[in-house]
């Protein structure tokens, strides 16, 4: 069977995921997973756990947004589309098994490879098919099948030499559309897909949270622990309620053009709610042991990914209007502050979840009221 021309999907704005794509997330949840339990099971991490952490979850949603992005521009949904899909989740699998052991094993490398290159592949089919294809396909073809022959070098390398050309060839990948993003802007995603295929990576994100939480709460939790989890389900809700509002009314869809800013900002914001959901659960668990008090790398880093979540909104917002309403910042900042306050003198465990998911869920009120007002004043231009 040869290749198959994949059509240039037209920006009619009705592309919505398919059940290919749906398959394809489920195997990034495990990789998730994986991720957080880089942290380890003790309440105080340390900054070099948390380091790793971070660039391993950069890493698989990197892995996933590249198969979104080529989605989003072509999807032929034929057979080779789907052979090439599926040995691409064989990837994604053996990146979920190397996460754990990196850089110590070639399963993530080789996951890697296999995920990156089956995108190389599909972005060779649409380059045969179209002329109109040639200039995006020339810039992922540059950068990313430098990088690709980088991680393949690595595969040689010592352990510890390892994470150095991973992380160069990860630059390297993450620069590629921004030193291509005239051209890429020429050849816009579908308005419609990429909101929604990142919408449901997020909420995949917050699943993972939402299990860190149940996760905590072992066979026959004493009361204190439900209580725990009940008022840190509040938190996750509050960032669900926002992100949907944001979402729902569309307020990305005019400017979102190449998608760069959308997407590269789902990075940390994406980053926080991981890190927020494994630090809820060590709370939980901290709580149902009875723990006087929390531990200050916890209390820290559980501030850090809040406050860096409500960053990246706030971005994410300055990126759909290309502007940032003063009544936003009023809710923002008055948020971080109560954030670090309450952080830096409440260590005992519920008595902190109760102040925080007080302060979040005002915060999702108030923020979710802002963005329905500004969607309808944008309609009504």
């Amino acid at each position: 069977m040869g290749l198959r021309a994949p059509a240039r999907r037209r920006q009619e704005g009705e592309r919505h995921a398919t059940w290919l794509e749906l398959f394809f997330d489920l195997v990034f949840v495990l990789a998730l997973a994986a991720v957080a339990g880089r942290l380890g099971p003790h309440a105080s991490p340390r900054p070099p756990d948390a380091a790793i952490a971070f660039g391993l979850f950069a890493l698989v949603q990197w892995a996933w947004v590249g198969q979104v992005f080529h989605d989003s521009r072509y999807d032929p949904d034929d057979a080779p589309h789907r052979l090439i899909v599926l040995a691409a989740m064989a990837g994604a699998g053996a990146i979920a098994a190397g996460v754990g052991d990196a850089p110590d094993t070639l399963l993530l490398p080789v996951g890697y490879l296999v995920v990156r290159g089956s995108v190389l592949v599909q972005y060779l089919r649409a380059r045969i098919s179209s002329r109109s294809a040639g200039e995006v396909t020339t810039i992922y073809f540059t950068g990313f099948g430098l990088a690709w022959l980088m991680w393949l070098a690595s595969l040689a390398a010592p352990a510890h030499i390892r994470p150095a050309i991973w992380i160069s060839a990860f630059g390297i990948e993450l620069v590629t559309p921004w030193l291509g993003i005239r051209r890429l802007a020429r050849f816009p995603v579908d308005t419609a897909h990429l909101p929604e295929r990142i919408g449901q990576f997020t909420i995949i994100l917050l699943g993972v949270s939402l299990t860190d939480m149940l996760a905590a709460l072992r066979d026959h939790p004493p009361p204190r622990a439900i209580a725990a989890a009940l008022v840190a389900f509040v938190m996750p809700a509050s960032i669900w309620w926002i992100y949907t509002t944001f979402v729902t009314t569309r307020l990305a869809l005019p400017r979102l053009r190449g998608g760069q800013a959308y997407a590269y900002l789902h990075l940390p914001y994406g980053a926080a709610l991981l890190f927020l959901g494994w630090s809820l659960g060590q709370i939980v668990r901290l709580a149902a042991s009875g723990a006087p008090a929390l531990p200050l790398t916890l209390r820290l880093l559980l501030a850090a990914a809040i406050i860096t979540w409500v960053l990246s909104g706030l971005a994410l917002g300055w990126v759909s209007l290309r502007s940032l309403p003063r009544r936003r910042l009023a809710a923002a900042l008055p948020c971080i502050a109560l954030v670090a306050v309450i952080v830096a003198t409440i260590t005992r465990p519920v008595v902190l979840l109760i102040l925080l998911a007080a302060a979040l869920a005002g915060y999702a009120i108030i923020t979710s009221h802002q963005i329905r007002a500004v969607a309808v004043r944008e309609q009504r231009r």
